[in-house]
């Protein structure tokens, strides 16, 4: 497999990436809640391997109390196309998506995931 898709789509770079490229510049608690799901253990875990790959610029401000922001740099830029063509498959393949759940969910003997 290559590295390039081992550093994109490992588990919460995508979403934290996609957001930061339509949002902008974003606070750690925005990002958290945004996502919802992720827990701040996890998220500084990946926004600091972001912030090592280059794809994630991070930006204290010494204020009282302190404020982190956080934003998409260039290279994370340079992935906008790929985010664009995920967009557009999503539309138009996403009614095939979940025709293909309800199917497998019909079958009596399917495991559910």
């Amino acid at each position: 497999m290559s590295p390039a898709v081992d550093l994109v789509f490992s588990r919460w770079t995508t979403p934290i990436l996609w957001l930061l490229n339509e949002s902008g510049r974003m606070r750690f608690v925005e990002l958290q809640r945004t996502i919802g799901t992720i827990t701040p253990k996890v998220l500084t875990q990946r926004l600091r391997q972001m912030e090592r790959d280059g794809l994630v610029v991070r930006t204290y401000h010494p204020e009282v109390p302190p404020r982190v922001e956080y934003e998409i740099s260039e290279l994370g830029r340079s992935l906008s196309p790929l985010f664009a063509a995920l967009s557009q498959w999503s539309s138009r393949h996403w009614d095939e998506v979940e025709a293909a759940r309800g199917h497998y969910d019909e079958q009596p003997d399917r495991p559910r995931p």
